[in-house]
């Protein structure tokens, strides 16, 4: 491949709603750029980025894809991130790789849900932004009405780069140009407008301006470049990725215009742990110590583990010593790659800004950092906020003897995807997988059964109820026992009291004077974490609870590890008895998408269900999103009833928002459920 510098690197995500033509934007640049001979079809499976069966299935990009190509001097590395709601991990996941958010918006749905989250989460990760409005040329679509609903969402700062013209057969630059036709709208207003904009972050530049009346694109440059970083600009782009409408000058956009790895902001790495951790930003040199980030791990059954990261600092080549997080042993890059969708393209090296994989490192985690010196150790990227996986499957094997296989398959699929997880319910002894969706979960027991070999009963999950105690009190237990010889003793005397929802739970050692010896305290403790896992009321796990172990005896001989686990178990079971135990259930915030006409039964509907509306917006002319929150234990069967009301027209997601208390005659009912298996211990 070509060498290039770091200069020459722009790096872009196009993320947004599903159905608002990424995969085809990203088909048609390719084509454009000459780096693909036609324009693939999403309906036939034939575009670069859709390679896998399952998204050729679904006629949805599942994953994020990557793929790279050059214009004119310019080295482009673009993300097609999902956008489905179901895979929102993938597109988050994607975007500490890119210095750009390109969010992709269907000219004829106008802005939906993943619109505006998307638009959220590339702010909180102080991405510069840009809009790309595809599919101009659907017919009936109001496009001034678009453009300024974009603005009354997202500001004023929202000003287009371009603008229809020729019926939507083309488009007329408003940065470079400062008059023109278009198809509505002032191109001479739009480029006043973009160049009042800019200057406003550079005083000088505007006194120019204010003197002048006209600064050069050249002089722009710079402001242009700080007015992105900064989100005082969010430029929109108009384009039909299906006739070729706009798609060189968005070309031209991302050469000319957009930030490349020296000029956007530099993502938020941590150096330490906890709160004594300090915030440190890469330097995009070549010349200095490697730091990279994995943002992408796929696990395949034939070619193994392959680790997809972005470098941002240093030069990696084959033959480079690389350590993974905090890791003492390093791993020797074999084989470099450059992804080209299902394609691996070996490459000698790569600099700050590019995009690249290594393969059958078993080392590499998901959001683990790369480095090639101890001096980087302790490094980690700022936590990205991920949705939380509520939508569970509870799942058992089809054929006996597959539940080591299971186990292994599950975990690799976890070590792909941050918004999949697995459970296991001591209580009920389920194993539960969680995802974001009903369509999440459809994928991942599809690409078990064709991908490993290995197929699954599923069944509505019990629901992850929890416990916890609602006062103080305090516990006591002596353990003693005697068996002929040395006997087993222990005492513990211990105080609990609620926190927080959300807080987890604390353990504090109080003890003087020795009365129980500091090397029985971890056996206290561990005591105590017996009773978490499986609380006395309903068998949940506990939480939210303060532990404080203040008291106690031993004795020389007899006092045991065992004995203190069982005092330190007996005496919090003793002091739960007494601090008004009670049972949680897990509150979701919910948003349904329907028809408008069906507001009403909806509506209706939740509010049997326990659930509270909290709002209505219309998502475009006759859809309308509600939000509310409603007990996730409400909502078994949920898409089935949403279906049937909708005609199939419906669509919903949720998201945990917090734990609340069960109604008292829901309580009395998981406890007399609980009492059979509790008795029998």
């Amino acid at each position: 491949m070509p060498k290039y510098a770091t200069e020459a690197i722009r790096t872009l995500a196009l993320v947004g709603h599903g159905g608002a033509g990424k995969t085809t934007l990203a088909e048609a640049l390719l084509a454009k750029a000459g780096a693909i001979t036609s324009i693939g079809s999403v309906e036939r499976g034939t575009t670069v980025c859709d390679f896998d069966p399952l998204e050729k299935a679904f006629q949805h990009s599942l994953y994020s894809a990557i793929v790279n190509f050059s214009h004119h001097d310019t080295h482009i590395h673009l993300i097609d991130a999902p956008g489905v709601p179901d895979f929102m991990g993938q597109a988050i996941s994607a975007l500490p790789a890119v210095e750009t958010a390109a969010i992709v918006i269907n000219a004829q749905n106008g802005i939906e849900m993943i619109t505006g989250r998307m638009m959220q989460w590339a702010q909180k990760r102080k991405l510069c932004r840009m809009i790309v409005v595809n599919k101009i040329d659907t017919e009936n679509v109001n496009l001034p009405k678009l453009l300024a609903d974009i603005q009354e969402a997202f500001g004023k700062e929202c000003l287009p780069i371009n603008l229809p013209a020729r019926g939507a057969s083309g488009v007329v630059d408003c940065f470079f140009n400062p008059s023109g036709e278009s198809d509505f709208s002032s191109v001479a207003d739009a480029h006043s407008a973009l160049v009042d904009q800019v200057v406003e972050v550079d005083e000088k530049l505007m006194e120019l301006y204010l003197e002048k009346g006209e600064v050069s694109p050249e002089e722009l440059h710079a402001p242009f470049e700080k007015a992105l970083r900064e989100g005082h600009l969010v430029p929109v782009c108009f384009v039909s990725a299906r006739n070729g409408a706009g798609v060189a000058e968005l070309l031209d956009v991302i050469a000319k215009l957009l930030p490349n790895p020296t000029e956007g902001n530099s993502p938020p790495f941590l150096k330490g742990e906890g709160e004594a951790a300090a915030e440190i930003h890469a330097d995009p040199d070549p010349g200095k110590h490697v730091l990279a980030h994995v943002f992408k791990v796929v696990i395949d059954p034939f070619v193994g583990k392959l680790g997809v990261f972005r470098v941002h600092q240093g030069t990696i080549t084959r033959d480079t010593q690389l350590f993974v997080g905090d890791g003492r042993k390093p791993f020797k890059v074999g084989h470099l790659f450059m992804l080209k969708g299902k394609d691996h393209i070996e490459i000698e090296s790569c600099v700050p800004g590019d995009i690249a994989a290594v393969a059958k490192v078993d080392e590499i985690e998901f959001d683990a950092v790369l480095h090639d010196s101890h001096d980087e150790d302790h490094i980690h990227l700022a936590p990205m906020e991920f949705p939380q996986p509520m939508h569970g499957v509870a799942i058992e094997p089809k054929r006996r003897g597959d539940e080591q296989r299971i186990s292994d398959v599950l975990h690799k699929i976890q070590a792909e995807d941050p918004c999949f997880k697995v459970e296991h319910h001591a209580g009920t002894n389920e194993t539960v997988v969680l995802g974001l969706g009903d369509l999440h979960m459809r994928a991942i027991l599809e690409k078990m059964a064709k991908n490993f070999n290995v197929e699954v009963a599923t069944k509505p999950p019990s629901i992850p109820y929890r416990e916890t105690v609602t006062g103080k009190a305090e516990g006591h237990h002596r353990h003693k026992k005697q068996t002929g010889g040395a006997g087993q003793f222990g005492e513990v005397f211990l105080r609990i009291e609620p926190l927080a929802r959300g807080a987890g739970f604390q353990f504090v050692d109080a003890v003087k004077g020795g009365t129980i010896p500091t090397q029985f305290i971890p056996a206290v403790e561990k005591g105590i974490e017996q009773v978490l896992t499986t609380g006395p009321l309903g068998g949940y796990p506990l939480q939210d609870v303060k532990v404080t172990v203040y008291d106690g005896k031993h004795h020389p001989v007899d006092s045991k590890e065992i004995a203190f686990v069982t005092a330190g178990r007996k005496a919090f079971l003793d002091a739960i008895g007494k601090a008004r135990p009670i049972i949680l259930e897990p509150i979701v915030n919910i948003e349904i998408v329907v028809p408008e006409m069906n507001m009403g039964d909806i509506a209706g509907d939740l509010s049997s269900k326990r659930g509270q509306v909290s709002g209505t917006n219309a998502v475009r002319p006759g859809v309308l999103a509600i939000k509310g929150q409603v007990p996730l234990s409400e909502l078994n069967n949920y898409q089935a009833r949403l279906k049937s009301v909708t005609g199939g027209q419906g669509s919903y997601t949720i998201e945990l928002s917090h734990y609340a208390a069960v109604p008292p005659n829901v309580q009395q009912q998981l406890v007399a459920a609980h009492k059979p298996a509790h008795e029998e211990e």
